[in-house]
């Protein structure tokens, strides 16, 4: 199922601007290796919801997955053939704002060869280009 948030204050919102790159969630953080977005988008929670598929299906249960981006913005779309004006359309789906730098989704507890063929399918599922990352050790 994909995410979405339990409640939200507003159930629409303005769709707003994403410009310059990701202040926050832009190191490996949890695991050993991570895929970062290069580009900005809008992330459906079903794309994200592929991507943590094909990383779990290949993986087997082996190591450990962290999902480190949140669908908590509603998109909304008016239907087709609709006349103008009548007010902002209903909520389609949920997005989450990815700036440039933004990890994605990280792995840990597996070999490096193993994490990079993983998060190789994962970036086939993603809308944008993105690289693999390592963390970095003493910091």
């Amino acid at each position: 199922m994909a995410l979405m948030p339990k409640r939200v204050k507003f159930r629409k919102s303005q769709r707003g601007r994403m410009k310059g790159k990701a202040q926050r969630g832009n190191y490996v953080a949890f695991g050993d290796f991570g895929l970062q977005a290069m580009e900005q988008v809008w992330m459906s929670a079903q794309q994200i919801e592929a991507g943590r598929v094909a990383a779990t299906h290949f993986l087997r249960r082996e190591g450990k997955l962290w999902v480190r981006v949140f669908p908590d913005k509603p998109i909304s779309g008016k239907p087709l053939e609709t006349r103008m004006g009548k007010g902002k359309g209903e909520p389609e789906y949920w997005a989450c704002c990815v700036r440039p730098g933004r990890i994605l989704f990280e792995l840990g507890g597996v070999p490096e060869d193993l994490a990079k063929q993983a998060l190789r399918r994962v970036a086939n599922k993603m809308p944008i280009r993105t690289r693999l990352v390592v963390r970095r050790r003493g910091l």
